[in-house]
């Protein structure tokens, strides 16, 4: 399936998920509603409000009820005409504020009216009446709105009283019962096989099933985690898209809320490791939740029956074998359009984030080799890229014990597809189903005007861009805002959960700058790729960055030997094909450490990395550095960009940049590229092939 029938059918996906929990009728006013207590008014003692409300041809019926258990409730029936009705009041309480010394005078009645909008979507009910205050009774005239949101539902109540001041009404945000509810739990940071591994396994492999039925339970990963915005995004989901979430707090709470997801169960062997990646595979395809030994009775309890049972059936067998056997029985069933590398952190720990949506996708999951020399694991992983369809995403992440981040993506890269890591990448069967907000465009920060020429000074220009893409490191630490800094964008993020991406673009400062990344639509290494996929990967590319609001391009290729010894530069040809498969660029930059390729054309630049702060680099050895750097570049203006590792937060930067002389300025990317397309500098360096 193409890359434009998946993101339709994943936008089908979370229209349903997210609007099936509203009832009918969602396009009116009538429904329950509950009330959002973060984004409303305080509402003393009783703390919650509900709202009742039913349309009739010609009238409304309306009940509020403040509290729960200890609750005040009042029911009106109103012509929607405008004639008045007498309400009579039945409780002294004043329940918008009770800690006010107010009273509703009980034996007494209210001048009510009310009037609907022509489409129904708002409510407007006018009260008079007298208030007991401390000084005797008072006139009151009380003006009540109801207003449906069109983008989301959600009702706005708002309450303006002519004894108040007009600027200060009190609003009350509610949410239609039954829509954009889920459940959270918090997840810890033990990994350890012989620790908590089995419970977390457990967990994750229940949202991949759970999250089909909408998106409906999100897991807050510890600080240390590789992607740091899990509780931010919560958060976002509930100021922005008004989702609410309830805590879960154990693994026996969750295996009764959903149990009635759960079809079955899977064993894994703890004196296997990788059984519990092919226990993952079988979970996805049998709707069964994975379980270590100990957790049998808690998945029996629920009522769930085995689905496999995995104990004692690899015992001294490779992984090699062991996958194989996997691939025999269920690689048929998967999906054919990813692939999960269940890798990352080996031994004795495991880090599975990313298992909730290889199961909720019923995915393959597995962990081969794929470095050359490991010829068996090599051969099978071979096998599985070659059957995928084209284009395919590759999820998860490489074993650190058997092979190099180069091995994997340059094996990926040479059957087409394209790398979307980690294997701790969080929540994405939930934020799959989470569309952005109806209407938001992404915009970039840009700082240049089309048409118009930025010639350079005589100076040294840095620029600054992190590495590793959204998410990981600098996002959530100290200083983002306080200087120009570019930000790799995971871009299919765009389509595969778009509110994520919502969030990261809502947050972002004039100062944070967005940049398309890495090689393509999607992690791979362009000299790996065949002649004849590259094109279409880069036009597809393009076409993210068309979406995302993105001008500038990250380029990198490892396919030819490490990070410092190996061959980073770039072909003429594949920098041929960027300039013509990206033309609304305005420029490229390559490399993550120095990669020594220039080129510039019709006043685009490609520039490769002069510089990658290492997190252990001081501040005083960084700024000596950048110094040098401008000793041996005498030329000016120079172009100095600079990768700054994910684990060094923007603070810190602007420490090593604040050292420097007056000859040094940090400016924007965008504008640093075209003052580089302008005043060229630097001399040109292409690999002829």
């Amino acid at each position: 399936m193409n890359v434009k029938k998946r993101a339709a059918l994943l936008l089908a996906v979370m229209t349903s998920g997210t609007v099936s929990h509203a009832a009918a009728g969602s396009d009116s006013l009538t429904g329950t509603w509950n009330v959002i207590p973060p984004l409303s008014a305080e509402i003393g003692l009783y703390r919650t409000l509900s709202l009742g409300i039913s349309l009739e041809d010609d009238s409304v019926r309306i009940t509020h009820r403040w509290g729960g258990a200890r609750a005040l409730e009042e029911t009106m029936v109103l012509p929607l005409d405008g004639t008045p009705e007498q309400i009579p009041f039945e409780s002294r309480v004043f329940p918008t504020n009770v800690f006010m010394g107010l009273s509703q005078p009980v034996g007494g009645s209210k001048t009510v009216t009310a009037r609907l909008s022509e489409d129904k979507r708002s409510l407007s009910i006018s009260e008079t009446w007298y208030i007991q205050a401390s000084q005797g009774p008072a006139p009151l005239n009380v003006r009540r709105t109801f207003t449906c949101d069109d983008n989301a539902p959600v009702l706005t109540y708002a309450i303006d009283r002519s004894t108040r001041k007009s600027d200060t009404p009190v609003t009350y945000i509610l949410k239609r019962a039954g829509a954009r509810e889920a459940w959270y739990m918090q997840l810890n940071n033990d990994w350890r096989i012989d620790g908590d591994l089995a419970r977390q396994a457990c967990v994750i492999s229940m949202q991949g099933l759970v999250n089909r039925n909408g998106p409906l339970l999100y897991f807050i990963y510890p600080d240390t985690w590789d992607f740091r915005f899990t509780p931010g995004v919560k958060t976002f989901l509930e100021s922005d898209h008004y989702y609410t979430f309830r805590e879960i707090r154990s693994l026996q709470q969750a295996f009764s809320l959903f149990k009635s997801s759960l079809k079955g169960y899977v064993v894994w062997d703890k004196e296997v490791r990788t059984s519990l990646v092919v226990a993952f595979t079988i979970a996805g395809l049998e709707d069964a939740v994975v379980v270590s030994e100990d957790l049998i009775p808690l998945a029996e309890a629920a009522g769930l029956t085995p689905a496999a049972d995995l104990r004692g059936r690899f015992a001294g067998l490779s992984d090699a074998a062991i996958y194989e056997w996997a691939v025999e029985r269920y690689w048929d069933r998967c999906s054919h359009e990813m692939l999960v590398w269940m890798g990352g952190e080996a031994g004795g720990v495991m880090k599975p984030g990313v298992a909730d949506w290889g199961i909720y996708s019923r995915a393959f999951f597995q962990d081969l080799s794929t470095k050359p020399s490991d010829e068996e694991e090599y051969a099978l992983a071979c096998r599985l890229l070659a059957d995928l369809q084209p284009m395919s995403l590759i999820f998860g992440w490489h074993s650190y014990a058997k092979d190099k981040e180069r091995d994997h993506v340059t094996l990926t890269s040479r059957y087409g597809h394209r790398v979307e890591g980690l294997h701790t990448l969080p929540n994405m069967s939930f934020s799959s189903q989470v569309a952005a907000t109806p209407g938001f465009a992404y915009r970039n920060n840009h700082t240049i005007e089309p048409g118009k020429r930025y010639l350079p000074e005589n100076m040294v220009y840095i620029a600054c861009v992190q590495t590793d893409c959204l998410g990981l490191g600098a996002w959530t630490r100290p200083g983002r805002g306080e200087i120009p800094y570019a930000w790799e964008v995971t871009m299919n993020w765009s389509w595969l959960a778009p509110a994520m991406m919502e969030f990261f673009y809502t947050q972002a400062t004039p100062n944070d700058y967005f940049i398309g990344a890495l090689s393509g639509p999607g992690y791979l290494y362009p000299k790996a790729v065949p002649d004849s996929l590259l094109p279409r990967l880069i036009t597809t590319a393009a076409g993210l960055m068309r979406d995302l609001d993105l001008n500038v391009f990250e380029i990198m290729d490892y396919s030819e030997g490490a990070t410092v010894e190996g061959n980073t530069e770039l072909t003429e040809p594949v920098v041929h094909a960027y300039y013509e498969g990206m033309p609304d660029a305005i420029g490229f930059i390559n490399g993550y450490a120095p990669a020594r390729t220039f080129t510039c054309r019709d006043g685009r630049p490609l520039i490769s990395y002069d510089y990658y702060l290492s997190p252990e680099r001081s501040e005083a050895a960084a700024a000596a550095d950048l110094e040098e750097l401008a000793v041996i570049n005498g030329k000016r203006p120079y172009f100095l960009l600079m990768h700054v590792r994910q684990w060094s937060d923007i603070s810190r930067v602007k420490g090593i940049l604040d050292r420097l002389g007056p000859e040094f300025t940090v400016v924007p990317l965008d504008l640093f590229l075209k003052m580089a397309g302008e005043q060229p500098t630097f001399r040109e360096k292409l690999l002829s092939h």
